[in-house]
């Protein structure tokens, strides 16, 4: 596992939202945005799904994702290689799910991501 620098840390905190690529267990691929995109500790990250189609169906095949987080005003940012967990209950779960019911938003599922690979640019 790799760990998340603090670079890394603050462009993910001051330039969300994350591009998040998945693709198939045929290699169909599939981008999506996630504005909920945030670090969990030195070697996860996480983002809420709200169900959609392509990126659960896909993580469910393939767990192996890639994210990207640009600030398109410096041209630095960052990208994250690894591998996701889906989690549908627990304590993480609970407090993400608390904080986006005070905004009366409703968490399905949560994935969390081990961090294999990251680069900064």
């Amino acid at each position: 596992m790799a760990k998340l620098t603090e670079e890394t840390k603050k462009i993910i905190a001051e330039h969300g939202p994350a591009l998040i690529a998945t693709a198939s267990k045929q290699g169909k691929p599939n981008v999506s945005v996630k504005g909920s995109f945030r670090v969990l500790d030195d070697e996860h990250v996480a983002f809420v799904e709200g169900g959609r189609l392509y990126t659960l169906a896909n993580l469910r095949e393939n767990p192996q994702l890639s994210a990207i987080v640009f600030d398109p005003a410096t041209g630095k940012g960052c990208r994250i290689w690894g591998k996701a967990e889906i989690v549908d209950s627990g304590n993480l779960f609970d407090t993400i799910s608390a904080e986006f019911a005070a905004r009366k938003m409703e968490v399905k599922h949560l994935v969390k991501v081990a961090v294999e690979e990251v680069a900064t640019f």
